[in-house]
């Protein structure tokens, strides 16, 4: 079969490899037909080459038609369309029994203290390939995958259950939005744009995000997100100003560690990804190389006893947190990797109803084939062409 695979710091390439088989009575093969570059795999494209194999297939959020199951899988079977949640997880252990499938026991990275394995995202997450490629292996399949109809509706509007519409539901719900609350959201890649409206969906009065990059910011806007230029304003402030000086309720930060900050944490994130594996291992674990400037905005933008939701992806240990300022506020934090199956059968309904509510269908600005990925990733992340989010066709 074909595959984007990981050939170095920046660079990757469609190739020839293997067709995956069944391996264990749980297994499905699934024949890809839709699969989703995430903000995510610009940190393996960029920075997290010491965690990759040059081979890697890359890529999580995929959906397709079930080819085969083991004899173990049941409530899926040939012929059957479905979306892969990009963690994977039994259903059954202690942690899944408790909804928490993002920290699945059975799937576990132990050797690397992480949680629950995901598809095609390093060696600290079990090294499992991933959906950028014709077929996928899919671990767990008598739990993991959503089978979703086929009405005839195009792939784009179920494939987020994998990751992004799950993920901002998450941090949507993690930001204890009541009705008529006031949101704000760091960012509008992808999941900040979903964040934001599943927001309005589930009650906020107003919602409020930022980002620098007009097409983003147009988005938004047509979903009735009132929206501040971060590169002509100062965001908290703008967010003050526009809360009677009180701020948000809730801050729903979803940038991570892609955040616009200093000069010098960029350079230091660009350099650990040149350096030789091991030494750029330690100064990821230990050294803490991301940058804060969404944090920050996060914090000073929420208002006293609010809280702020962390959905972006953080990948350092030694960063400050203004802790004084945290504690003096009295913020609520929640955080941490989506639990995909928690939240699928509560959002799936509303997918299949009349009309778009959640306003899938206006999220994808470039589809192409699985042979353009190498073009895909430059222009995804270099924003290019007004680039929001890019869907590989296999």
């Amino acid at each position: 079969m074909r595959a984007l695979t990981w050939q170095g710091t920046g660079k990757v390439a469609v190739e020839t490899v293997p067709d995956p088989k069944i391996e264990q009575p749980t297994d499905a093969i699934v024949r890809m037909t839709s699969t989703a570059i995430c903000g995510s795999d610009l940190h393996l494209y960029d920075v997290l080459g010491m965690f990759l194999d040059k081979g890697d297939i890359l890529g999580h959020e995929p959906m397709g038609i079930v080819e085969e199951v083991g004899s173990e899988v049941t409530h899926i079977k040939p012929g059957d369309r479905v979306v892969i949640p990009f963690n994977i997880s039994c259903g059954s252990c202690w942690m899944c029994s408790r909804g928490f499938y993002a920290q699945c026991e059975t799937t576990q990275v132990k050797e690397h203290q992480k949680g629950a394995s995901l598809f095609g995202y390093t060696k600290l997450y079990g090294q499992v390939p991933g959906g950028q490629a014709q077929y996928l292996r899919v671990p767990q399949a008598h739990f993991g995958p959503i089978k979703v109809p086929d009405d005839g509706r195009p792939d784009e509007h179920y494939l987020f259950l994998s990751d992004v519409l799950t993920t901002s539901w998450q941090a949507a719900k993690y930001a204890d939005v009541q009705p008529g609350d006031t949101v704000f959201v760091t960012g509008l890649g992808p999941i900040g744009q979903m964040s934001a409206r599943v927001a309005r969906h589930l009650g906020a009065g107003r919602v409020i995000a930022s980002d620098l990059v007009p097409e983003r910011l147009a988005m938004a806007q047509r979903h009735g997100i009132e929206v501040i230029d971060a590169s002509q304003s100062d965001v908290p402030e703008a967010v003050l100003e526009m809360t009677n000086g009180r701020g948000a309720d809730s801050v729903i930060e979803s940038v991570g560690m892609e955040a616009h900050g200093s000069p010098v944490q960029s350079a230091a994130i660009k350099a650990a990804g040149k350096l030789p594996d091991a030494v750029a291992r330690k100064a990821i674990d230990t050294f803490g190389l991301d940058r804060m400037a969404a944090l920050t905005t996060a914090f000073a933008a929420v208002r006293r006893a609010g809280t702020v939701s962390i959905i972006g992806v953080y990948g350092g240990q030694a960063d400050p947190m203004p802790m004084f300022d945290l504690f003096d506020k009295g913020v609520t934090m929640r955080m941490g990797q989506a639990h995909v199956r928690r939240w699928s059968d509560e959002i799936l309904p509303i997918l299949t109803g009349d009309g778009d509510p959640l306003g899938v269908d206006d999220l994808v600005t470039h589809r192409l084939p699985l042979e353009e990925a190498p073009h895909a990733y430059d222009i995804f992340r270099d924003k290019e062409d007004g680039c929001i989010k890019v869907v590989l066709k296999p």
